[in-house]
């Protein structure tokens, strides 16, 4: 996966939650001018962050607005139409955070290879000054 796409995806995953929540399904691959997914290209750090930003506003806003009893209600993953993956709210949604957990995990091969400071993600990288 190429950087750009690979960033933007972590940058909008939030954003999944947040459908996760709010909407009975997610079609992945939909008909043209189906998707509930925006697929903007970002070229800056900022546009980056603007969209991270937003895509977790989305994702707290419909935990603030959800129930328990709503989470463990069935949540279907659709691809050109079809059931790919069906199960619990609460279930997709840790599924997605580690699915965001591991392309966060992707970049920071591309960071390494661009000589950039890797951030923590599961505790301290070996760029934190506690290594040093």
């Amino acid at each position: 996966m190429i950087l750009g796409y690979l960033a933007n995806m972590v940058a909008t995953i939030p954003t999944w939650i947040g459908l996760q929540i709010t909407d009975a399904e997610l079609d992945v691959a939909p008909a043209p001018g189906e998707s509930k997914l925006e697929h903007k290209r970002m070229d800056t750090s900022a546009e980056l962050i603007a969209a991270l930003d937003k895509s977790a506003g989305v994702a707290r806003s419909a935990f603030e607005k959800t129930t328990d009893e709503h989470l463990m209600t069935n949540w279907r993953l659709l691809a050109r139409g079809q059931a790919v993956m069906e199960a619990p709210r609460y279930q997709m949604i840790q599924d997605t955070f580690n699915h965001w957990a591991h392309h966060r995990g992707q970049m920071t091969v591309y960071l390494r290879l661009l000589g950039a400071k890797v951030p923590a993600i599961y505790g301290p990288s070996a760029d934190d000054n506690q290594f040093r």
